[in-house]
């Protein structure tokens, strides 16, 4: 433990002087950046507070409904939430829940850190998926504040990493108060690297407990023929408009809402759109579609319901580039037909229980895109698809949240605002 804390505490401040130049230099800004990542000005709630941290959107967005509950179960609590991304913490601020707070995580340091658990003096620390960083983690343990791990995944690779610093892995295990993983090899993996066996709760995936927000449809568009490329990444656009305009030559009325995954590539993604000769209007700039405008760039944070709910069908990105893939609960929960690329390792069991119930479409090529959008722009079609998705995705995953509530709201009900643990 010590040694990690030593190279963070050597390298961290360089590196994030090193990542504000190259920004600066790419003409890109990070507001607030610094002063939040080294915890020079964090935010001091006034009563009982918890700390909710996860990396980005996609974590972020599956913990959303988690989010809502625990400021509805907990009225006179501040919900602090950290991640790693100002996208992230963009998406935070765009739910404008009253006492939720965004910031960007303190880094992973003891001086950063320290300082961030004494201004917010939390009643529960509570982790999204992967994020076990052991400095943040062992200094909340050591302040005796309860840490709660929501559907974490263990792959065998990073067990392996663990299992190479069983001093280290012992700690951070150890300073886990109650854990749910995404599978159940993963929960073998945890209890193996020193999680004990009483902290270890039931499997969870908070993807599958997403629950859709609802708000006015605002496209005016016929949703059997809208496609919603959702959450794309560099490389992706182009294969996906190149299909679409193929598809929209045999179907005119076919309609695109493109939602990149990092909205500060508004202006690269436009060049693309007009490259491909396609008319189109922008979010971003409060443009309208029109019924005639095949295109619609959704740049913003926030809205994706809006998108998800009025297309039909739904390209879930991250797929074509090798990213992961990132979720099918929501298209799947808004009823919306799944197309896919051939990288989805991140949803792995999910996808699998979608083919086999033949919920959901692999693609590799514009070619095949095009073709499975012209097959799947059918109302009657994607209704049947969408159906097969619930029921496939639901009987892979049915664990609820009920457990994870049940075990901070004994915790918290242990704790008052005006006890707090020593300084670690």
């Amino acid at each position: 433990m010590w040694l990690y804390r030593l190279i963070l505490t050597l390298f961290a401040l360089p590196a994030l002087l090193m990542r504000r130049v190259a920004l600066a230099l790419a003409g890109r800004k990070e507001p607030r950046g610094l002063t939040e990542r080294l915890a020079l000005a964090p935010p001091r709630p006034e009563g009982p507070t918890i700390w909710l941290h996860a990396a980005s959107n996609g974590e972020l967005a599956s913990a959303r409904a988690t989010v809502i509950a625990i400021l509805d179960r907990h009225p006179s609590a501040t919900l602090v939430v950290t991640t790693n991304t100002t996208t992230g913490r963009a998406l935070a601020e765009s739910w404008h829940l009253p006492r939720l707070i965004a910031v960007l995580a303190p880094v992973d340091t003891p001086f950063a850190t320290r300082r961030f658990l004494d201004a917010l003096r939390p009643a529960a620390l509570i982790v999204v998926e992967n994020e076990l960083w052991p400095v943040r983690l062992t200094l909340a343990a050591a302040r005796a504040i309860p840490v709660f791990v929501l559907g974490a995944r263990m792959s065998a690779k990073s067990h392996r990493n663990w299992s190479r610093l069983p001093g280290l892995s012992r700690r951070v295990m150890g300073a886990i108060t109650w854990l749910s993983a995404q599978d159940q090899d993963s929960a073998r993996r945890f209890l193996d690297l020193g999680l004990p066996q009483p902290r270890l709760g039931p499997v969870l995936n908070l993807k599958a407990a997403f629950v859709p927000q609802a708000g006015a449809p605002i496209l005016p568009w016929a949703r059997a023929t809208s496609l919603l490329a959702a959450s794309t990444h560099p490389g992706e656009e182009e294969v996906i408009l190149a299909a679409f305009a193929a598809a929209r030559a045999a179907n005119p009325a076919l309609r695109l809402v493109l939602a990149p995954r990092h909205p500060r590539r508004s202006a690269e993604i436009a060049r693309l759109i007009q490259g491909a000769g396609l008319p189109f209007a922008t979010r971003s700039l409060d443009q309208v579609p029109q019924d005639a405008t095949p295109v619609y760039l959704a740049d913003t944070m926030g809205e994706m319901d809006l998108w998800y709910a009025g297309a039909g069908m739904t390209f879930v990105a991250g797929s074509l580039t090798g990213r992961g893939g990132h979720t099918p609960y929501e298209p799947a929960a808004h009823g919306s037909a799944i197309l896919h690329g051939p990288d989805v390792a991140n949803f792995a069991p999910a996808y699998a229980a979608l083919h086999a119930a033949g919920a959901a479409v692999r693609v590799e090529t514009a070619q095949d895109l095009a073709a499975a959008i012209l097959r799947l722009a059918d109302a009657e079609a994607q209704a049947a698809m969408a159906a097969r998705a619930r029921e496939a995705l639901s009987a892979a995953d049915p664990a609820t949240l009920a457990p994870f509530f049940a075990a901070l709201d004994a915790t918290l009900a242990e704790r008052t605002p005006d006890v707090h643990p020593a300084r670690a």
